[in-house]
């Protein structure tokens, strides 16, 4: 319990001293002290992490399900946001003091030349008169009398300097606060970019994958035997009847012999999100459409859904086999995440009593079971999980908890496949991280 309460510590100082550092480079920067954007702008920095806090504890805590929706968009749309816009500020960082440089540069050069007197005109002769003496007389006498009347310039006498416009051009406002301007607003241009296309991927739906996996003990009558492996739908607050939707047409469309689901169904409960998975009756293969729960149907009640995709037509696999008619071993174990309710992956019960001349394929939500796997004489295990990390550089963070965060790898004899999974969970943005449904061919050497 301490442990988690320093982690906790540690995280929202972190999140504190970040929204401080882009409030001070969005805001503080590059408004007037009491105008009308610093407050806007510092009241939109305290709202918008209220939002993401909402949104990230009001499916645990199992607020009504409007609430979450309406929390969810700002809330987790903050999330990816705050991410670049904070990378890209900080990059920012490094092209500060040579913008400002370089327009020191040029005020220094443009200085010169503004001080430099004018050239006086070229004098234009007069024609030659001779006045006459009373002409001349009277011309000298209004000269004098013009230059008695008028009073002498102040030697130290300057004009005043014309009023400056601070918003206009980078010559009307402070060098300081054109820059910060200027990598202000990149910044935000590049993250809002990212983010506008990152969600564009999520929202239009996965892309078919396509990997051919060799298998030696595959007979010669499952060559090119076909499993559309899906994993991480996340239908929830933000995904929901519209993204399953897409889902089961996607893999309709490739007309595959046998569907795996690999855990990640949902992000709430059945009664709010049951509608959300009914698309999920229309899914169609030769051999049937399978389920292995992943963690998050261990945050949303997996019994419940267990039930609720046995009865729209899937086979749930709780730590058990079926021979599939093609010529192989199909076993499904409960995701690690049960553990903490008594149930979790029971390979033995799975694995243990089949005839190992056979080849085998399992159904796992986490890769992480892959040495379990080997053990047991698994050859090829599909999970997901990872996302792939989702939002770059996630993907780094990810290879620290996991053996393979996406593609086809090799533990021993036993291959391991992770797809990327097809929805997003929190902020529906992938970015470095594309949605997949990976149609996995099985390969039979004796072909």
């Amino acid at each position: 319990m301490l442990a988690f309460l320093l982690v906790l510590v540690v995280v929202l100082a972190v999140l504190v001293g970040v929204h401080w550092y882009v409030w001070r480079r969005l805001v503080r920067d590059v408004t007037v002290p009491g105008g009308l954007p610093r407050r806007l702008g510092t009241a939109v920095l305290v709202a918008l992490p209220l939002f993401s806090l909402a949104a990230l504890t009001s499916g645990r805590l199992r607020a009504p399900f409007g609430f979450q929706q309406a929390v969810a968009w700002p809330g987790f749309m903050w999330l990816a946001t705050l991410l670049y816009l904070t990378l890209a500020l900080v990059v920012g960082e490094a092209v500060r003091p040579a913008l400002r440089a370089w327009l020191a540069r040029r005020a220094t050069a443009a200085a010169p030349a503004a001080e430099a007197p004018a050239p006086a005109p070229a004098p234009v002769p007069e024609p030659v008169s001779v006045p006459s003496s009373a002409s001349a007389s009277a011309s000298a006498s209004a000269s004098e009398t013009a230059s008695a009347s008028e009073p002498a310039p102040a030697a130290d006498t300057v004009a005043a300097p014309a009023p400056a416009d601070a918003s206009a051009t980078p010559a009307d406002v402070s060098r300081r606060l054109f820059v910060s301007r200027v990598v202000g607003g990149s910044a935000a241009a590049v993250a809002l970019g990212t983010v506008g296309y990152g969600t564009y991927g999520v929202l239009r739906g996965p892309r078919i994958k396509r990997v051919t996996v060799p298998l030696a003990k595959v007979p010669r009558a499952a060559h090119g035997y076909r499993i559309a492996v899906v994993s991480d739908i996340h239908l929830g607050p933000i995904l929901g009847r519209a993204h399953s939707r897409r889902i089961v047409d996607t893999i309709n469309s490739t007309q595959p012999d046998l569907i795996a689901i690999v855990g990640d169904l949902v992000d709430g409960t059945v009664e709010d999100l049951g509608s959300a998975a009914e698309p999920l009756a229309r899914l169609r293969a030769r051999h049937g459409s399978f389920f292995v729960t992943g963690n998050h149907e261990y945050f949303s009640g997996a019994d419940a859904w267990v039930d609720h995709v046995r009865e729209l037509g899937l086979r749930p696999l709780r730590n058990e086999r079926v021979e599939i008619a093609a010529g192989f071993d199909l076993a499904g174990v409960d995701d690690v995440a049960g553990e903490s309710e008594g149930e979790g992956p029971d390979f033995v019960r799975a694995l243990g009593d089949r005839d190992r001349a056979r080849a085998s394929v399992l159904l796992a939500h986490q890769p992480i079971v892959v040495h379990d796997a080997v053990r047991h004489g698994v050859d090829l295990q599909l999970s997901g999980h990872t996302h792939g990390g989702q939002l770059w550089p996630g993907n780094y963070i990810a290879e620290l908890a996991n053996p393979t965060v996406a593609g086809l790898e090799r533990y021993g004899d036993t291959q391991l496949y992770v797809s990327r999974g097809a929805g997003a969970w929190g902020p529906p943005v992938r970015v470095g991280a594309p949605s997949d449904i990976t149609i996995v061919e099985l390969a039979s050497k004796q072909a």
